[in-house]
């Protein structure tokens, strides 16, 4: 992950590391994405997700690219 302070400075860092852009989420994205991701981690009941679920978690953060949909 990168944080950069804007659009046109993940433009620049693009350009200079020849690299196509990437997904970009917001602080709060990440913060929402980080909640439904690790908040139940510690619970005994936890035993990892199916793809499914973890499809579930990005759309509840509105995650639907083809990015996020790849590994499920």
């Amino acid at each position: 992950m990168l944080l950069f302070r804007s659009e046109e400075w993940i433009d620049k860092w693009c350009k200079r590391n020849n690299l196509a852009r990437g997904e970009m989420l917001t602080i709060g994205r990440v913060w929402e994405l980080s909640k439904l991701w690790y908040g139940n981690r510690m619970s005994v009941e936890f035993h990892g997700r199916s793809s499914e679920q973890v499809a579930e978690v990005f759309r509840q953060v509105g995650l639907q690219s083809c990015f996020w949909l790849m590994g499920t």
